[in-house]
């Protein structure tokens, strides 16, 4: 007979574990930091939505009432003669066709013309390119004084004065200047072997351009678009010296006329900057999420 095994001493149960304590997730427990970073962030914004508000308060006002009681008062009547004395000095309709032609087609026109040039210099086989992009980054750094009596009687022999495609041309390539140096550094990172794997497929330079390169570099042209569109819209000294006709005046030079032919009214010029100010707001509020997005891209897919 084998003998008996005597039976295993009984385990004691584990104590259990106390349960874990919620953690608070109430205004205590929030870093005091927070409040300071949000604190700073609405401060920078009064200040700087400051202005723009003071210009709509002036523009709504009469001239007596900013007489009396200044810029900083809030208006007694808010009424639209400001609005209606500035369209009636100014061709308001025919600045803003101009503005609206100038920009966009320097923004599109200056994006594309930095998309090849980049092309041709940071992927191409153009020999002397670390040259080629410091001589275009200098030329972004030379300030337009320079350049007016070049571009004036250049514009004159090629009967191009007082013409919106004199001032087309110009920032076309000025803008591309900027864009073609910005591409070209950014098409040096592109992996060589997604360029070797299309020339294996038989795709030609034009074709590796316009289905590889151009749909990677997609979110930054966006970004020049909006940009190109901004700064071109601003421009004034250039414009000013090459569009001496009234028709070709753009929207910034109409506004400065105020001043020369007409009596200085705060009021009517509050209400033109006001409406000189909207088109680009506009702008900029449709092509937000593209321009964030353009911001925020940098992965090659």
């Amino acid at each position: 007979m084998k003998a008996e095994t005597p039976p295993a001493p009984p385990v004691a149960p584990a104590p259990p574990r106390p349960a874990a304590r919620p953690v608070e997730r109430g205004p205590r427990n929030r870093h005091p930091l927070r409040w300071l970073v949000l604190l700073a962030a609405v401060v920078t914004a009064a200040v700087m939505l400051a202005p723009f508000l003071l210009l709509v308060l002036n523009a709504f006002k009469t001239g007596a009432d900013y007489s009396t009681h200044g810029p900083l008062s809030w208006p007694t009547a808010f009424t639209p003669d400001a609005f209606s004395r500035y369209l009636s000095l100014v061709d308001f309709p025919r600045a803003l066709g101009n503005s609206v032609l100038i920009a966009g087609a320097v923004a599109f026109l200056g994006a594309a013309l930095s998309l090849v040039s980049a092309y041709a210099i940071g992927i191409g086989r153009v020999r002397c390119n670390g040259a080629i992009l410091a001589l275009l980054l200098l030329a972004t750094m030379v300030p337009q004084e320079a350049l007016v009596y070049p571009l004036f009687y250049g514009a004159e022999r090629t009967g191009l004065l007082n013409s919106v495609w004199s001032v087309v041309i110009v920032f076309t390539v000025l803008q591309a200047a900027f864009g073609t140096y910005l591409l070209a550094s950014v098409m040096t990172t592109l992996p060589k072997e997604l360029l070797e794997a299309a020339v294996i497929d038989g795709a030609s330079r034009w074709q590796i351009l316009w289905r590889v390169v151009f749909p990677v570099l997609r979110p930054t042209l966006s970004v020049l678009v909006v940009f190109f569109f901004i700064w071109t819209w601003n421009e004034f000294y250039l414009p000013l010296i090459l569009l001496n006709d009234p028709a070709a005046q753009t929207v910034p030079i109409a506004l400065a006329t105020l001043r020369g032919q007409h009596s200085i009214d705060i009021t009517v010029l509050n209400a033109g900057s006001l409406l000189s100010l909207l088109p680009t707001l506009v702008f900029y509020l449709v092509f937000q999420r593209t321009l964030s997005r353009g911001v925020t891209a940098g992965a090659v897919k």
